[in-house]
């Protein structure tokens, strides 16, 4: 006797109302039991199967025909666990569960033509018509279509769920039904066209999985349409006819009855997509093709097949797109244009969705088919054995050409295989389209037991998605590198062997210029048998990936090689780089995108340390700690200051990486710069002082001294390229005779100078003391009396306007302090500066505009001087100091932006024109920054370069392939700031 417990333990979840329904069934419940609990839901199958029984003419003989043959029972039960649309197809079509009482069903797949034929005939057409017309009334044929549709996908989900049908195959019966389908559907739209039909001949080319042979249960199903004349017939006559076709068969399959839907139609893979025709003839395809398509058009196009209507119209396109398709790898900007789409299907992923997507979300369907499509474009070139159009199949052809490894092949095949399998499932169930995995524990309960988990099935379908997801991306990293390496290195047990032919054909689709010389690198980085080059050969996969994916992956694979070198045997670098992932990322973005950072790198390779840590910028504080302890440590100025700069080249690569990831903005970087200038010098000063004091034989230094910072500096605004603008001012020691301490001061200044820049493994810092008072005619450095008698005499508005910058930051803090009272009344005027004046800078100003911007530079794209840039902003600030400042205490201050922001809390300048500008300045100084980093020495225009301006577009957080954007972006901020300009600087 059977109880409500035996019940659960089969795998009901309801074992009082299962009970009831064994019971409903009769004598047929017993031997039914084992069948209904092997289902996905038990549950659901017994309920669906007391319904089936209610809707049948006969249903003691109907159960007693189900319990009396096992095969059967095997695949009702099945098909009522797993799907509740045809447990409720079959509620209302009853008859059909006949079909599942064939014992075929086991072991022989229904025939294309076979299939085509039913589908046709169930619209009344004739299949062996050339262009079958349907014969029913027009509902009752798209009735009948949609009841034949599911006749036979009851058949297959059958087939599938009961006798384990490998997911290709069950793929490629579902493309063959839809195939019939969209034949069957034209058929209708024939009818409905009528006579006007016969002037055109029209075929219907699948795309994407259909095209692929590889249809999902439900999905949109993607088709190019091209028609020509029949003979004689008019084209304009004939186009109307088939685009009308074309419309009519898109509606047949998606128009919702009472007996449903099919699927939608879709057909904006077309040329010029929604916006296009929606049907070509030969020669318009032919013409789009070579002009104008994109390289995504070509990828889509890998999987064109004809499926209905004139197959041998079908077949001639799919002829005349094959040479175009099978050389996209060779178009420009291949790679990049295939990466920006893979990267525009991740971003598009509904953000509650990305965890739980099949299809599209990391380690998913789409990974696995990029991968697979990009590795057939590139090879299929030479090698026609890859140019299937189903994924499993094309990856099994790249596998046994040597392509990709067997290994790999074999466990991607595997991981690919459960996630489709997956995704039949979860659409099987409702027959609707969707690719993320449901998170109810009924559903998911539902979904493991179909896939044949029926121990704990939540916990270990989770397990194993997880576990294939992760395999997709680990060897979604291997594919294409893997194989790279064994092309130039002996790498035991390796099965997939490229030639260097082919492998250079990858590397150039990868984005390399210089194949040859990469597969040098590689084979450098490889050879050998010791622990480094297993190691390297361990990393290189995944490196080359992250190198393709920045600007330019040529520096980024050399500048690996010269750091691994450097550092090859030291014990940290390379386990490092294998157990930190971030550091090896970040590695590979540095080296691929900034010869600035590259170079600071190749000086000081012990900066790959820094990758693992905080890149934001020490403060001012700790690093003049630091440099003076450490020049503290060495009795020569020459030692000394190549101390002092080794720590700050240390720092420069940490804020240039700051950038480069992101972590620290450009107002940031400007105030990192400045504070490390301002350590440089402070160190750097007192190394002077004392060499110059011992020169001499001095018992101290007779004069004390500061160093003010001007421009850029100043204002915390540095750029990578930036010389330090500076004034030197002292103050002799009580007793001193002016003379010594003039000469003594005259000689810091020059040591300074000279420790500064001489030769070394650092970027120089220029101190640029060009702004002091008589420019370059003047003293290099002067007492606070001598800059007071110099402004109070001989000053022009113009050294007014430049001290609004000024920052007394470095040195003796009285010499400091005094000379900035001296200098506040002077650039701070109470009253605001005279009109006089006022015309005076706008007349500077105007001067600077007409002459300074260099020959052959464009004026929309100059850094700083083109308009709405750097020159302009910062004008029209310091303009608006002069005027307010005596006023307004918050304009008292050197940094741009916070003056700016001054002047709108004091009504000066209205909030919007104020955010305009400030966008400008941010813009602009980022770029400049960017530009530093990519080209590594400064420049003040955009590049024009292709790959230089795609890598200034990446520093600034672009998409591959948009720099267009980026440069639209540039010249519409600044336009704008120009416009604010010219209203409040020149009005």
């Amino acid at each position: 006797m059977t109880t409500s417990g035996q019940l659960v333990r089969l795998g009901f979840q309801d074992g009082a109302a299962a009970l009831a329904g064994i019971e409903r069934l009769g004598a047929a419940g017993i031997a039914l039991r084992t069948h209904l609990a092997a289902s996905a839901d038990p549950d659901a199958s017994l309920a669906g199967l007391l319904r089936l029984a209610d809707e049948v003419e006969d249903r003691e003989a109907m159960l007693a025909e189900v319990a009396d043959d096992e095969g059967t029972a095997m695949r009702l039960c099945a098909v009522l666990g797993a799907s509740a649309a045809l447990s409720t197809h079959l509620a209302r079509h009853p008859e059909h569960w006949h079909e599942l009482t064939d014992p075929t069903l086991g072991t022989t797949r229904a025939a294309a033509y076979a299939v085509r034929e039913a589908l046709l005939r169930a619209v009344g057409a004739d299949p062996h018509d050339p262009a079958p017309v349907a014969g029913l009334p027009d509902g009752q044929a798209v009735d009948a279509l949609r009841v034949e549709y599911r006749r036979i996908l009851l058949r297959l989900a059958s087939r599938d769920l009961a006798h384990h049908l490998s997911v290709d195959d069950a793929a490629a019966e579902i493309a063959d039904l839809a195939a019939g389908t969209l034949d069957a559907a034209l058929a209708v739209a024939r009818a409905r066209v009528g006579e006007l039909a016969a002037t055109t001949r029209l075929a219907v080319v699948a795309m994407g999985k259909c095209g692929g042979h590889e249809l999902n249960y439900v999905s949109d199903v993607d088709v190019i349409y091209v028609f020509e004349p029949v003979d004689g017939a008019d084209e304009s006559q004939a186009l109307r006819a088939a685009t009308q076709l074309a419309s009519h068969l898109m509606q047949v399959c998606s128009d919702h009855t009472a007996e449903g839907t099919i699927w939608p139609v879709d057909a904006n893979l077309r040329p010029e997509g929604s916006s296009g025709p929606l049907v070509r003839t030969l020669a318009s395809h032919r013409g789009y093709y070579e002009k104008w398509a994109k390289t995504w058009e070509f990828q889509a196009l890998l999987k064109a097949r004809p499926v209905a209507g004139d197959l041998a119209l079908g077949t001639a396109y799919v002829e005349m797109i094959a040479p175009m398709v099978w050389t996209a790898a060779e178009r420009d900007g291949f790679v990049a244009d295939v990466q920006a789409m893979r990267r525009r299907v991740v971003d598009h992923i509904p953000a509650h969705e990305a965890r739980r997507q099949l299809k599209l979300g990391s380690g998913g369907l789409r990974d696995v088919e990029f991968a697979v499509q990009l590795l057939q474009l590139v090879h299929g070139r030479a090698d026609e054995t890859l140019r299937s159009g189903a994924t499993l199949s094309a990856l099994a052809q790249l596998t046994a050409g040597g392509y990709v490894g067997r290994e790999d092949g074999e466990a991607l095949h595997e991981a690919y295989a459960f996630l489709r399998t997956l995704e039949h499932r979860i659409q099987l169930y409702q027959l609707r389209r969707t690719h993320v995995v449901p998170d109810d524990e009924g559903s998911l309960r539902r979904l493991g037991r179909s896939v044949g988990l029926y121990s704990e099935p939540v916990v270990q379908l989770d397990k194993q998605w997880r576990y294939h997801r992760r395999e997709v991306r680990r060897l979604h990293e291997k594919l294409f590198y893997r194989p790279l390496l064994a092309a130039v290195a002996k790498l035991p047990g390796e099965d997939a062997r490229l030639s260097l032919d082919a492998a250079q054909e990858r590397l150039a689709a990868l984005g390399y210029l210089d194949p040859r010389a990469a597969l040098r690198h590689l084979e450098v980085l490889t050879s050998g048998v010791s622990r480094t080059s297993d190691i390297q050969r361990t990393l290189l996969p995944v490196m080359l990936e992250w190198f393709a994916d920045a600007p330019d992956p040529d520096a980024g694979l050399f500048g690996f090689r010269r750091i691994s070198e450097s550092l090859g045997t030291t014990p940290w670098y390379l386990k490092m780089l294998r157990d930190e992932g971030q550091v090896a990322q970040r590695l590979a973005v540095v080296l691929g995108t900034s010869r600035y950072a590259t170079d600071l790198l190749e000086r000081e390779p012990q900066g790959v340390r820094m990758l693992g840590e905080s890149v934001a910028p020490l403060s001012a504080e700790v690093l003049t700690t630091e440099m003076l302890a450490i020049a503290g440590r060495h009795d020569e100025p020459e030692a000394a200051a190549r101390a002092v700069r080794a720590v700050r080249r240390r720092e420069l690569f940490r804020i240039a990486c700051g950038e480069l990831f992101e972590e620290i903005d450009v107002a940031e970087v400007g105030k990192g710069l400045s504070r490390l200038t301002d350590a440089t010098l402070e160190a750097t000063l007192r190394v002077a002082m004392e060499a110059v004091r011992r020169q001499r034989s001095l018992d101290a230094a007779p004069t004390r001294m500061a160093v003010v910072a001007m421009g850029r500096y100043g204002g915390f605004e540095l750029s990578y390229g930036s010389d330090a603008d500076v004034m030197f001012v002292h103050e002799p020691v009580p007793g001193v005779e002016p003379q010594v301490a003039a000469s003594y001061a005259q000689a810091v200044v020059g040591e300074l100078r000279r420790l500064l820049s001489m030769p070394a493994t650092d970027p120089p810092l220029e101190v640029d003391a060009d702004l002091r008072p008589e420019g370059k005619q003047g003293p290099l450095v002067r007492t606070v009396e001598s800059y007071a008698a110099y402004y109070s005499k001989w000053s022009h508005v113009w050294e007014f306007q430049a001290l609004l910058r000024a920052d007394a930051v470095v040195g003796d803090e009285g010499v400091r302090a005094r000379f900035t009272a001296l200098i506040d009344p002077l650039r701070f005027p109470e009253d605001g500066i005279s009109e006089d004046d006022i015309v005076e800078v706008r007349r500077i100003k105007a001067r600077v505009d007409d002459e300074r911007l260099p020959r052959g530079a464009d004026p929309h794209t100059h850094l700083k001087l083109g308009r709405g840039g750097l020159a302009d902003v910062e004008w029209t600030v310091q303009l608006l100091q002069m005027r307010h400042a005596g006023r307004v205490e918050g304009l008292r201050t050197p940094q741009t932006l916070e003056a700016l922001e001054a002047a709108v809390g004091a009504g000066i300048v209205d909030r919007e024109d104020a955010d305009t500008l400030a966008a400008s300045w941010r813009l602009v100084s980022r770029v400049r920054n960017a530009v530093t980093l990519v080209r590594g020495k400064p420049a003040e225009q955009l590049p024009r370069d292709a790959r230089e301006r795609a890598a200034v577009a990446a520093v600034l957080g672009y998409a591959p392939g948009t720099s267009d954007l980026m440069v639209n972006d540039y010249l519409r901020t600044t336009r704008r700031a120009h416009a604010v300009v010219e209203k409040v600087f020149w009005e």
